[in-house]
């Protein structure tokens, strides 16, 4: 199994997804941390250095990185204990990559699917 780890930057609650106007990107990280919760191949965790400081503390690696680089370098990825990513979160394709599954997205646009263009299937979104 693989291990994930996210260690996000300071924010208000723990996804970042509250507020008066809310990230997409921090919308879809927190879309794929929910999909990872259902699988058995990997082991998917989010810290956030507001409500989660310890995990900060008890990983050495990002602890050393921060030390060395500040907490600027947020958000960072692990991927079984190894930097994949840093200052950025990473993008669909690449948590695909990491945890071994494929995200398919469904553009609003896209007249043949259910919720896109005028598909006529009423209530089914």
């Amino acid at each position: 199994m693989k291990k994930l780890e996210l260690f996000e930057p300071a924010m208000c609650c723990s996804t970042g997804v509250c507020g008066p106007s809310v990230d997409e990107e921090l919308l879809m990280v927190t879309s794929v941390f929910e999909t990872f919760e259902g699988l058995d191949s990997v082991d998917a965790s989010r810290h956030n250095l507001t409500s989660d400081p310890d995990a900060f503390v008890n990983q050495p690696t990002i602890l050393k990185l921060l030390q060395e680089k500040g907490n600027d370098i947020l958000p960072v990825t692990l991927l079984d204990g190894e930097i994949v990513k840093e200052g950025s979160y990473p993008t669909l394709e690449e948590f695909g990559k990491y945890g071994d599954v494929h995200f398919v997205t469904q553009s609003a646009s896209n007249s043949g699917g259910c919720c896109g263009g005028n598909s006529g299937n009423e209530g089914c979104c």
